[in-house]
């Protein structure tokens, strides 16, 4: 076990490379079992409109990284995956063609939702946080 250096001002390079410790194995395996339920629903996403793909990898991505370096290396590789996580990685930049993607899909589920809405609060609550997210998400920077 590394010491803490004697300087408060100075950073122990031991202490600082130590590896973190690997997980018990039913976590790793409940943490695997997550990022492919992640993994299913962001392919999922990909085709079904008003189904988040973005999210769902990131967290597939995140557990990954923790229970399979094998799975985590392919998601990064991946030809449509990798760029989105790597962009995320250089901080949380998203892609102007991923923002016009969301607005164009959530604009056209907002359209369904407010012709088949049998309760009016439910189409404004819903659209609303999609608004919110919309903001949230063209103020992010790009790559």
């Amino acid at each position: 076990m590394a010491t803490l250096p004697e300087d408060p001002n100075t950073t122990d390079i031991a202490t600082a490379a130590d590896p973190p410790r690997p997980l018990p194995w039913p976590v790793r395996w409940l943490l695997l079992g997550f990022a492919v339920l992640c993994l299913a629903m962001g392919v999922i996403g990909v085709i079904v409109p008003g189904l988040p793909t973005t999210v769902f990898i990131l967290m597939a991505a995140w557990a990954a990284a923790r229970s399979s370096p094998r799975l985590y290396r392919w998601l990064w590789n991946h030809r449509l995956f990798g760029p989105l996580l790597r962009n995320w990685a250089q901080g949380g930049k998203v892609s102007r063609r991923a923002k016009w993607s969301a607005a164009v899909f959530m604009a056209a589920s907002a359209a369904v939702l407010w012709m088949g809405a049998t309760r009016t609060w439910v189409a404004v609550a819903v659209s609303a946080c999609m608004a919110c997210v919309l903001i949230w998400l063209w103020r992010r920077p790009e790559p």
